[in-house]
């Protein structure tokens, strides 16, 4: 049993799911979203508010601007997708303190939220990862 509990514990301090994203951020919280998939991903469709910096392009100095008191929430296209476990993790490395979003893109839109779109078709299917 305490092994259950420590494991639940430890899971939900690094992620978050899109209703938990929607409501902190509706509430005011402290949060930076961070679109972790490539540029073209990004105009393509993304979460409303949400910064674009691939994970590849992470660094101090891409960052900088980045309020390290705020819970970084990381993000990619969903469950095919592995951007958003480089983008934690790089993040981390940077110091913030951070989370992922459980299903990227694709569940936050399931769970019926909005996003914001740029040029280009928001129902390409190829993962944004680059």
């Amino acid at each position: 049993m305490e092994q259950q509990l420590d494991f639940y514990e430890k899971k939900l301090a690094f992620e978050i799911d899109s209703w938990d994203l929607k409501v902190a951020l509706e509430s005011g919280e402290d949060i930076v979203v961070i679109d972790a998939r490539s540029p073209e991903a990004y105009q393509k469709e993304h979460i409303p508010g949400a910064i674009n910096i691939p994970h590849r392009k992470m660094s101090e100095e891409t960052t900088k601007g980045i309020n390290r008191a705020a819970l970084v929430v990381a993000y990619c296209d969903g469950i095919g997708c592995n951007a958003s476990t480089k983008g934690a993790l790089k993040m981390a490395k940077l110091g913030f303190r951070v989370k992922e979003l459980i299903g990227g893109l694709d569940w936050w839109k399931r769970d019926g939220h909005p996003t914001e779109c740029g040029a280009g078709s928001s129902t390409a299917k190829a993962c944004g990862c680059e």
